[in-house]
């Protein structure tokens, strides 16, 4: 791959210096491996008002839901959106959750640099102004006429110039975009004179204000991704957006949590979840990467509560009624059981036909804690498929917060992955897994 300038963030950064910066990761670098499914990707001609000279591409699962939400999803300068389609996983994710991606093709060229999305003319950098941002409106308006989508589930994301593009339209289209996830981006305005250098937090915030006067509604929420190896977008970009949007939500900017989803991940939530950061350890310009996208579409809400996402703000109350006792697989008819009575930090957890020792009775708090013993907890020893159950002693961590469901179904906060059994027999381990509707992923408390 060829290697590119860094973005300069002195004052006085020139326009074409920037832009020549913001070149995209060619394909490979964040090629994923195709998912084979039935729809496909189809291009839109007449889809309305066309500023910006962009070209439409569709893609409708096959099984959509009701009222289907929306994700845009742009690709970086000299990208594609038929590559952007085929290269990430927002498709795939749409297949599984019934949501609609339009992924819009930027024709803008600078510097010798194609295909690249207009964040950087007065008419993109206002609400109403032209260019891009008001095409991809148009896209979004498209969508929902046609296609009965829920105009207050319309969401953004895009790599490096589509990532500039995703938080463009939060600050310039807060009326259309519920919330953003850019990938190696830079803050709202940093294109424009005098550049990227560093600014207060209200100064970056006053020009995401300044993009709709007047405007007095709901911000958008953002969950913005930097690799701290990016040698074209320089991770300190993901501090300047950090500083914009929690000014512009009026919280503080020091973090509510800091935690780590998995290794080399750092995830920093501000104020109830209006801002997140992700900060990926010796990450190069080439996100997402495999998993990410799962992560940006449950803090979207566009999934079913089955993937990766934001900590829901949680309120204690009292634990639904009938929590406490063993908890029996409906699929094996077998208790969760902490094998031989174990007490140890670690121990993972398996099935054992019902009995009514200790090492089978648990209690749900008002906490979302499933306990044993009265001071072990059920703990997600990672975040991904096939990690381990085990017990562990009780900490408050998001990864021993349990969603106990109507459906049967145990949901781990810090995650979204269901609690699963690998197997029906005596010893079979227990682990977190995506959810899918399985009995193995069905659970009922049993007084004993």
């Amino acid at each position: 791959m060829t290697r590119h300038q860094q973005v300069p963030v002195g004052p006085g950064t020139v326009i074409a210096a920037a832009i020549a910066a913001v070149i995209t990761v060619l394909a490979g670098c964040v090629a994923l491996a195709p998912m084979a499914r039935a729809a496909t990707l189809t291009q839109i001609g007449n889809f309305g008002a066309n500023p910006g000279n962009l070209q439409m591409h569709l893609y409708v699962p096959d099984n959509t839901a009701a009222n289907p939400g929306i994700l845009v999803a742009m690709h970086g300068c000299n990208g594609r959106a038929t590559d952007f389609h085929r290269q990430t996983e927002f498709a795939s994710l749409a297949d599984r959750h019934g949501f609609i991606v339009i992924y819009p093709q930027a024709t803008k060229s600078i510097n010798g640099m194609s295909n690249c999305f207009d964040v950087w003319s007065n008419e993109a950098l206002q609400h109403g102004g032209g260019s891009d941002p008001v095409s991809i409106v148009s896209m979004v308006d498209y969508v929902v006429q046609r296609h009965n989508a829920d105009p207050e589930k319309v969401f953004a994301t895009g790599f490096s110039s589509g990532a500039m593009e995703t938080i463009n339209l939060l600050a310039t289209y807060p009326d259309v975009f519920k919330a953003g996830a850019p990938f190696a981006g830079v803050p709202f305005g940093c294109l424009g004179p005098p550049g990227c250098g560093d600014r207060t937090p209200q100064q970056w915030g006053d020009l995401v204000r300044n993009a709709y006067p007047g405007y007095t509604g709901p911000r958008p929420r953002l969950m913005a991704w930097h690799g701290t190896a990016d040698d074209v977008l320089n991770f300190s970009m993901l501090q300047k957006e950090i500083d914009q949007f929690t000014n512009v939500h009026g919280i503080s900017q020091t973090p509510t949590s800091t935690t780590s989803p998995q290794s080399g991940w750092t995830r920093r939530v501000y104020g109830s979840g209006q801002v997140e950061a992700y900060t990926i350890n010796g990450a190069g310009h080439n996100l997402p990467h495999p998993g990410m996208a799962a992560h940006a579409i449950s803090f979207f809400g566009l999934d079913d509560g089955s993937g990766p996402g934001p900590t829901p703000t949680v309120t204690p109350t009292d634990p639904p009624p009938g929590t406490d006792g063993q908890i029996r697989g409906v699929q094996s008819g077998r208790c969760v059981d902490v094998p031989n009575a174990g007490t140890s930090d670690g121990t993972q957890l398996q099935l054992w036909d019902c009995h009514g020792n200790s090492n089978q009775q648990w209690t749900y708090t008002s906490s979302q804690e499933i306990r044993v013993y009265g001071n072990k907890c059920l703990d997600a020893g990672g975040s991904g498929d096939g990690a381990r159950v085990q017990i562990y002693s009780c900490w408050g961590g998001d990864n021993q917060k349990w969603r106990v469901n109507s459906d049967g179904t145990i949901v781990g906060v810090q995650s979204g992955r269901c609690l699963d059994a690998a197997g029906s027999g005596n010893g079979a381990q227990l682990q977190i897994y995506s959810c899918w509707g399985g009995d193995n992923q069905k659970w009922t408390f049993n007084p004993s």
